[in-house]
């Protein structure tokens, strides 16, 4: 069996390479690891609106209740919305049934330990091992879990909806937003968040049907969210993706709003309330040195982590940090929550406009992106490739070339047999130049 865990989770063809079978396996062996040895163990289990979620979650339950474990199902939510509630509700683990961004036919399984954290790869690597040797812990009887339908999992979106609330005091009646929900998990609470907190909402695919989860709308495709708010004139517009843990944002004249941007105006007006801990941003290795350079002059560190909102949540565990995302929208405030959530990000931006009285771009403007150039180079041995020595050796001349002007990434792809070659720039030219050199030496090797 091949390595099952990617960078969020478990992932694949919903019926094909996730198969309901795999889904059973994996959530017994997760059960079994995450139980935390309690005789009644309880799991919360929540998806996204995708047509396969309904299947899935199926097969997940019958996991779960196989190996002893009780259900509470609350149904389609955004995944920082199960992280939250397995944490709210104390239960051994969480799993949330969503591919997030990508096309509706695929599906994935992400799983939460207790409190609503994100797996280590430790772990993984023990669920893994588990599914290989095979779940072997069959209760019968009254040991047999149950799917919970009581007192406990009423409410649970309302319950998510006032713990968003809660993490602002800030009115929001002075602003129009546009908010495309991607069809997704986000579709009812977004908007309803927006509302409460007191800004005109403009909800824009926000009809799931199963089939339409993404198809054409929200964080990967901006231009329905841009022209919406030209058309209403509309102060701003986030766009989140399908399972609603991040969002990317449009200003006023529909002009992108990134995540690493968006992090810029976070940190400086948790900075001005004496909420950034440390003064410190955490951001991974995938973000703007643009962003670096703005942090810089506000006196504000950045420290940088691996791609994926589960290596920056380490790194904020690690260090005690109170903001960190990624470039991609998935911004984390770990006194809020324990992954990514878009919806509390447009929350807090709306709260940085409502009480400044400036607008998005006027606050965006802190950070100038500087010119970046991404190549996927296609390779038999990701990790080989990477590491060597006529490629390190190009990577080094490319530094010593931009010295401070720019600099130089290559990462192994964590699910195809890809090096990415990153290269940023203040001049547009030598970016595209020096990027395209070291592709033909990645690729030759």
């Amino acid at each position: 069996m091949g390595r099952l865990f990617g960078t969020d989770g478990v992932r694949g063809l919903a019926n094909e390479s996730l198969s309901p079978e795999l889904a059973m396996r994996v959530a017994a062996a997760a059960a079994q690891v995450l139980s935390r040895g309690k005789k009644r163990p309880v799991a919360v289990l929540g998806r996204d609106p995708r047509a396969s979620g309904e299947m899935l979650e199926a097969a997940v339950t019958a996991g779960l209740t196989s190996v002893g474990v009780d259900v509470l199902s609350v149904g389609v939510l955004p995944t920082p919305a199960v992280a939250y509630l397995t944490g709210l509700y104390d239960a051994c683990f969480g799993v949330m049934i969503s591919a997030s961004h990508n096309p509706m036919p695929d599906n994935g399984i992400k799983i939460f330990a207790a409190g609503g954290h994100k797996l280590d790869d430790a772990i993984e690597a023990r669920i893994e091992a588990l599914i290989a040797e095979g779940v072997t812990v069959r209760p019968t009887g009254a040991g047999i879990g149950r799917v919970r339908g009581d007192y406990t999992v009423e409410g649970t979106h309302e319950r998510y909806v006032e713990h968003l609330l809660e993490s602002t005091g800030q009115d929001l009646s002075s602003l129009t937003v546009v908010v495309d929900c991607a069809h997704g998990a986000g579709a009812e609470v977004a908007p309803q968040v927006y509302r409460e907190a007191g800004a005109t909402v403009i909800a824009i695919n926000a009809e799931p049907n199963g089939l339409n989860i993404n198809d054409g709308c929200g964080s990967t495709h901006l231009d329905n969210v841009r022209r919406a708010v030209l058309e209403h004139g509309a102060d701003l517009g986030i766009a989140l993706d399908g399972d609603a843990d991040r969002c990317l944002a449009v200003d006023a004249a529909g002009e992108i709003v990134d995540g690493d941007a968006i992090m810029a105006v976070l940190a400086l007006a948790m900075r001005d309330a004496g909420e950034l801990v440390d003064n410190t941003l955490v951001a991974t290795v995938m973000s703007n040195l643009g962003l670096h350079i703005a942090m810089r002059a506000a006196e504000i560190t950045v420290i940088t982590a691996a791609v994926g909102d589960r290596y920056v949540l380490e790194e904020l565990r690690r260090g005690g940090y109170s903001l960190g995302g990624e470039q991609s929208g998935h911004v984390v405030f770990p006194r809020f929550g324990t992954t990514g959530d878009g919806v509390l990000t447009g929350l807090r931006v709306m709260a940085r406009m409502a009480q400044t009285g400036r607008s998005l771009a006027s606050l965006a403007s802190v950070m100038s992106t500087v010119p970046q150039v991404l190549i996927n180079v296609a390779v038999s041995d990701k990790g080989a490739v990477a590491v060597a020595p006529e490629v390190l050796e190009a990577v080094a001349e490319a530094e010593r070339i931009l010295g401070e002007t720019g600099r130089v990434l290559l990462r192994p792809s964590g699910t195809e047999q890809l090096v990415r070659v990153m290269v940023e720039a203040t001049d547009p030219a030598q970016a595209r130049q020096l990027a395209d050199d070291l592709a033909k030496r990645v690729a030759a090797v």
